[in-house]
This record gives structure tokens, sequence and C-alpha cells, in this order.
């Protein structure tokens, strides 16, 4: 199988966002927003940054935010256009980069990340795609996806962002192993989710970057519910390794968990010193505490 470009992105966006509660009641977890931009957004530059041009969001029930966010908001561009704030109007303009088609596909039941991904398959049309799961900020030199799409063009097999995680916490991720643990590219030969500590020498775990073959659609529509009743998009990976190559990237760049509040919080801070506008003031603010 050849990888083309890759220009289709998937963005699994249902999720109830429960550690949030009651932020998260009413309002999207992937619209929290770190620093002045929301989560979601920082996932669509990344993608947009690889040269992808198909933005697939797979919603469920009160995501409309992200909708809107992404939306021409005219009433708004107006009324910063009347009062000659030109700098705030680009600033609302560009929040989707030029060029870019977002497409929203609803996932009408909570049946797990891989019923997320299958979601998406009609709109792939059997071409190689990207997912990138918001909750996963990584600030990189080099966007992350950026990095794998061109590893995977070179490569020519599907490919997952991973990273070292402590041995102790092993059993939060999806664990790899591959044939070759010290090449920051190397072959899958086998994927486990959330591993108890001990039950796998590997301690590189899955991150949420994936490019991914579309044969990963044939195992995801015929597979049975794994943990907690949900098509887990690990299994589906587990037998994608049956029929094809996989391989595990080792991504440059900070990933920060901004599916705890603890990541979430370690974002704000690491991006806030970061920022053009407020950086050197936040940082000075920090050191005075």
């Amino acid at each position: 199988m050849g990888f083309g470009k890759v220009t289709k992105a998937v963005f699994p966006v249902a999720g109830l966002g429960s550690r949030f509660l009651p932020v998260t009641k009413a309002s999207p977890k992937e619209m929290l927003p770190v620093v002045d931009k929301p989560l979601i957004q920082y996932a669509v530059e990344e993608a947009a940054a690889a040269g992808i041009t198909e933005m697939i969001f797979i919603t469920g029930r009160n995501k409309r935010a992200i909708e809107d966010h992404f939306d021409k908001a005219y009433e708004l561009e107006t009324e910063l256009a009347a009062r000659s704030k030109k700098e705030l109007l680009e600033t609302v303009q560009n929040v989707l980069p030029r060029g870019i088609n977002c497409i929203y596909i609803r996932q009408s039941e909570a049946l797990g990340l891989g019923h997320a991904v299958l979601c998406a398959e009609p709109v792939i049309n059997a071409e190689p795609f990207a997912v990138l799961l918001a909750d996963d900020l990584i600030d990189a030199a080099v966007p992350v996806m950026k990095q794998m799409t061109e590893v995977a063009a070179q490569e020519q097999y599907s490919l997952i962002g991973v990273m070292p995680v402590p041995a102790a916490n092993v059993e939060s991720y999806g664990i790899v192993e591959t044939a070759d643990a010290r090449a920051r590219v190397s072959r899958i030969t086998r994927i486990i989710e959330k591993p108890k500590p001990g039950a796998t020498p590997s301690t590189l775990g899955v991150v949420g970057r994936y490019v991914l073959s579309p044969r990963i659609f044939h195992h995801l529509r015929t597979m049975t519910a794994g943990a907690g009743g949900e098509i887990q998009l690990t299994d589906g990976i587990s037998r994608l390794l049956e029929d094809e190559k996989v391989l595990a990237y080792e991504f440059e760049g900070r990933r920060y968990d901004c599916g705890t509040k603890l990541g979430y919080l370690e974002a704000t801070v690491e991006l806030g010193v970061k920022h053009a506008e407020i950086g050197r003031d936040f940082a000075q603010f920090l050191k005075r505490r």
C-alpha cells in the first residue's frame, strides 16, 4: 500500500469531558482555553501545518461550540470592523487557516475511540489519514503531525506517535513493543491497552497522534467491542499489524495531557510564559510567587 499526501484529519470530539466537570457540563472540553486559544484550535493548526486541508470532526451532543468557533462570525466581525479593531478582527478571521474545509459528523452513541474514527470512513475515501486527539497538546518546534506525515510518506506505512512514560504509569496508556526500542522509528510488534506494570518490558506509550492506512476501517467495522463495551482503536491497530507493517514514531516535542487537570495547568503555565503578548509579565509574576 502506498502512502500519498495525507490531506484529511479526524478529530474525535464527542467525549463527555467528565474530568473537568462542572465546566464541561455545557461547554466541550475541547474548547477549554490554553491562554487565548482553545485546545481544538491548537490541534487544527497542527494539522494545517502538515498540509492537511480536510478537518473531520466527530461530534456529539453539546458540541455546537466547536462548529461555531470555526464558523464565520458575521456580527462579531462587523462590530470589530466598525470599531476599527483591526488586530482583533484579523485574529477572529484567522481562527481557521485559509484553504481549510471543515466536516462535522455526529457520533450518535459513545461507543469508543475506534467507533469515532470509524464514523469518518464515508469521507476518507480509502485514503491514508491522520487522527489527532485535542486532549494531547504537543508543543514542538516542528509541529508533530508535520513530522509524522513526512515520516509516513518516506516509510510508506501507518505511523503511531509514542513517547517514553514512567514504568509505574504504563497502565494509563496504550503501550507498544517494537523491533528496536532504541530507534526513533521502528516496527510495532505488539500493542497493549493499559497493561499492568510488569506485563511488558516496553515503556513506549501511545499519544493522540496517528497516521493510518484506510485498512483500519475494515478491522474497526468487523471486530467486536472490547474493554468497557467500546470499539477500541488500539484493538483495531493490533489487528492491522496482522495485515501490514505499522511503525512507532518517537516524536520531538513536549506533550501535555490536557485530559487531566494537572496536565492542563502545566500547559497553561508553559505556553503562558512563551506567549508573545504576556509571556514576560507572566514569567515575572510566577517568579514573585
